[in-house]
């Protein structure tokens, strides 16, 4: 059975256990990272010089870095509905939006998780929250314009775009933020919501 090392409302777990349901890959999971700690103990490091969060250990093969767990669940258990193996152009348009939410949304949301979420009130950067936000907007405004004919980012069917920006356009509704009105964006969100694994793994309180 697949073993899954990573506290619950790390958004990088989360995407692998939204994979591991849509999948149906059962799993072992240990809370590790965060209020747990065990992340720098030399027998983890062992397994993941990063210390960070998760590491899948599949059989004898271990796994870190989420996005490419999520591609190799895909590949090893029968998930080419969420990425497709047939074409390398078709799946190109799934591979992208994985690359854009490590370089691009991700920073900003990061910046706006630790500062309004993680960070007391009295010791907020304000000026740093709201150039992260200003950055996540113009962000997010891309994938509006790339939803106006297609209702997934990689086409009629839900993939692991979705999979990768999902716990990060949850929180994008969720932060007490000023946000313009993304039609598309939203529709996507919703779309979303409507998928159990998504209700389950991802809209969770934030941590």
């Amino acid at each position: 059975m697949l073993k899954i090392w990573g506290r619950a409302t790390s958004s990088n777990v989360q995407k692998v256990l939204w994979c591991c349901a849509e999948l149906g890959i059962e799993y072992e999971r240990v809370d590790l990272g965060g209020p747990f700690g065990g992340n720098q103990d030399p027998e983890y490091l062992a397994m993941n010089p990063n210390g960070l969060v998760p590491t899948v250990k599949d059989g004898d093969l271990i796994l870190w870095e989420s996005n490419t767990i999520c591609r190799y669940l895909c590949a090893t258990r029968n998930g080419e509905h969420l990425y497709p193996t047939g074409s390398a152009a078709t799946r190109s348009h799934v591979e992208r939006w994985m690359d854009w939410q490590l370089s691009s949304i991700g920073p900003p949301m990061g910046t706006l998780l630790f500062g309004l979420i993680r960070t007391r009130p009295e010791q907020r950067d304000h000026a740093a929250i709201e150039a992260a936000r200003r950055k996540a907007v113009a962000s997010w405004m891309i994938v509006e314009d790339a939803l106006e004919d297609r209702p997934y980012l990689a086409g009629q069917e839900l993939s692991l775009a979705e999979i990768t920006l999902g716990t990060l356009v949850y929180r994008w509704h969720a932060f007490p933020i000023e946000r313009p009105q993304l039609t598309n964006l939203k529709a996507w969100y919703e779309r979303l919501r409507q998928r159990p694994a998504f209700k389950k793994h991802i809209e969770i309180p934030i941590t």
